[in-house]
């Protein structure tokens, strides 16, 4: 990546300022501007999340605000109530406190002497969500919005449930957003009641990860911040932007076709990372596509980026499968709008093993896979810069129905979301559905391309949930997730089915078999014709970033591992990965920061109610005198009838003892 130094405008740096909330909470701020700003006053930028500008994001922000300051503009790093360095209670996440203190934060970046008046907003992930949720308040300064890697829907598109289905994510996610919750601000920022600060989060901010399971519905707990329930609501531009290998490419396409205003989609083979330094490459200028889209909405400069094409998206091309990539060869394609006039349908119909464009068979065929099938599945957020990719698809063979095509004669391309429609049965009035479409090479080495998962309880909707009827058949229909692939002529198209996908999501409360009548059921492929808009592109620029951010190892951890393990005499099969970054210290503030987590999930393969998944981070902060830290524990038991929480908490003030606190919560388990 081109590091840039020279700029068109000298920058200056704010390292904190506070920003008074209405009911006199102050939010501590970092920000970027050029030194003349306050004769020629600039748009503001703002980023705002709960992750710690002071040292959670602070080498991605190293690279990206002073870049926009540097091209006149205001790069302004908020950290939200409760959190980093600001005062008062993070209570959970996309609140309606949240979005009225960023329509507070607002109004006081647009009357600031440095600023012209007009915002943007920017974030990944948390910041992409409450992006989008604070665009639907319509705050009269907020005039363009860049949201990467988000959702429009917090209940099926988002950490907690798929299709339906309680995520292992709910879990992960719940302990990692625990662990941040519970940290300190920074004395050096706060003063000597950093103390008090803490003790406040700590005995205040809780555990959000209950919110998620006693909220098992699609209720007004997860309608609140997502904008789907009302497109309408956002009307300024949007540029949506996400990657293939990441957890939320689904919302682009929905707010590409749903969204009144102007909108921009662009898709890449990233994970869940910023494009100019993401993984898999390739990487892009994505800081200057940001620019031409403040320019053009924030500062009323003709950039033409208003008149390009709707959707940029990156078809990939053959890979064999590996648990992470530098680069994922293939090319950009474009559509003009969405649903894309070049996407249309290859229908393959099901025959015992067999996809094909043949009429289909009518043999009824069962499944009832171990509770370890879908191992080989990887996370369901690739951040690309580790190995969490899936793997070989070979090793679900015995897991799941196995239906594939002959080799093709000729290419296919599809973009968008594939679709499968299937007459089934159950023997149980809940089960899970997986269907995982895969590549397979010519010596059986098979990539997943997609996947999709659906409790079937939920297969009328999420607002008509109700219990299957043992034994008898209904046609239901599972949208797998998006993705833009190429298969080679000489490949196979394979679709697996099994009634586990572990760890991606708990397993239902009893061990299911699923008869799947072949005659009444397809794979519906959304395929694309190569277009001559395809050849106009003109190529991306290649990246660049303001100056990195220096750091210091003073230890390094045991860094990344993945691991499955199978007792041979219990059966028991453990899944774990450990993520050790070991000690660094930030010469710029000269603070010392560590952080460890571990993530393990201990399943039977005959029994669902033996899941089990454990999670625990550990994390510490000093400077000289100055020594916090903070270890996280939470367990979830997929128990027949509860979800039963387990939680610990200890926080150190050096050797003192701040917080020791246990506790037990059960939740019934409601259809799922």
């Amino acid at each position: 990546m081109r590091v840039i130094t020279d700029f068109p405008r000298k920058v200056r740096e704010i390292e904190n300022l506070w920003i008074p909330m209405p009911d006199g909470i102050k939010l501590a701020a970092r920000v970027w501007l050029p030194e003349d700003a306050d004769a020629d006053p600039v748009p503001a930028i703002l980023e705002y999340l709960p992750y710690r500008k002071r040292d959670g994001t602070v080498e991605r922000d190293a690279l990206t605000h002073p870049y926009f300051a540097g091209h006149g503009y205001a790069g302004v790093r908020v950290d939200m109530r409760g959190s980093g360095d600001s005062e008062g209670l993070c209570k959970g996440e996309y609140l309606k406190q949240e979005q009225d203190d960023c329509l507070a934060v607002i109004e006081w970046l647009a009357r600031q002497p440095w600023c012209s008046g007009s915002v943007g907003m920017i974030g990944i992930s948390w910041g992409g969500f409450n992006g989008l949720q604070v665009a639907a308040r319509r705050p009269p300064a907020l005039k363009a919005v860049i949201s990467l890697c988000s959702t429009d829907d917090r209940y099926n598109d988002d950490v907690h449930y798929l299709g339906g289905a309680m995520m292992c994510d709910n879990l992960m996610w719940g302990t990692t957003a625990w662990a941040i919750a519970m940290t300190p601000p920074d004395p050096l920022i706060v003063g000597d009641r950093w103390r008090d600060l803490w003790e406040q989060r700590l005995n205040g901010n809780g555990i959000w990860m209950q919110d998620w399971f006693e909220h098992q519905r699609r209720d007004d707990f997860y309608k609140h911040g997502s904008i789907c329930e009302d497109y309408a609501d956002v009307e300024i531009p949007v540029y949506a932007v996400g990657g293939w290998a990441d957890g939320y490419p689904n919302p682009i396409f929905r707010m590409l076709e749903n969204l009144p205003g102007p909108r921009k989609g662009l898709i890449g083979p990233w994970g869940h990372k910023y494009p100019h330094f993401a993984m898999p490459g390739p990487r892009m200028g994505f800081l200057q596509e940001c620019l031409r889209w403040w320019d053009q909405y924030l500062k009323g400069i003709d950039t033409g980026i208003a008149d390009e094409p709707m959707l940029r998206a990156w078809i990939q091309d053959p890979a064999r499968p590996a648990a992470i990539y530098d680069e994922r060869p293939g090319r950009w394609v474009a559509e003009p709008s969405w649903p894309g006039p070049g996407v249309g349908q290859k229908v393959l119909n099901l025959a015992p093993h067999v996809l094909s464009e043949a009429k289909g068979d009518n043999a009824i065929l069962e499944i009832s896979s171990p509770q370890t099938a879908g191992l080989s599945s990887g996370a369901w957020c690739g951040y690309g810069v580790m190995p969490t990719l899936p793997v070989d698809q070979r090793s679900e063979e015995g897991n799941a129905l196995i239906f594939e095509t002959a080799p093709l004669t000729e290419a296919v391309e599809i973009l968008g979301f594939p679709e499968f429609e299937v007459k089934l049965a159950s023997d149980k009035p809940v089960a899970l559905l997986s269907a995982t479409l895969s590549q397979v090479f010519a010596d059986g080495a098979a990539s997943r391309v997609s996947y999709g998962i659906l409790n079937l309880s939920h297969r009328n909707g999420d607002l008509e949930i109700e219990p299957l009827v043992p034994g008898q058949a209904e046609t239901v229909r599972i949208k797998l997730r998006c993705c833009g692939q190429r298969f080679e002529a000489g490949e196979r198209i394979r679709l697996a089915l099994a009634t586990s996908h572990w760890p991606i999501v708990f397993p239902t409360a009893e061990q299911a078999t699923l008869s799947i009548h072949c005659g009444s059921s397809r794979l519906i492929l959304p395929v694309r014709a190569p277009q001559k808009l395809d050849d106009t592109l003109g190529a991306f620029l290649g990246p660049e970033s303001a100056s990195p951010m220096e750091q210091e190892v003073l230890a390094k951890g045991d860094g990344f591992q993945r691991s499955v393990s199978t007792d041979q005499v219990t059966g028991e099969t453990v899944y774990q990965v450990i993520n050790d970054g070991g000690t660094v210290r930030h010469p710029h503030t000269g603070m010392t920061l560590s952080a460890r987590h571990v993530d393990r999930f201990t399943i039977h393969p005959d029994d669902p109610n033996t899941a089990v998944g454990t999670c625990t981070w550990e994390k510490s902060y000093g400077r000289g005198d100055w020594q916090a830290r903070v270890s996280v524990k939470a367990t979830v038991r997929a128990l027949r009838d509860v979800w039963r929480i387990e939680t610990h908490i200890t926080a150190h003030d050096r050797n003192e003892v701040v917080v020791d606190r246990s506790e037990v919560k059960e939740y019934p388990r409601d259809l799922n």
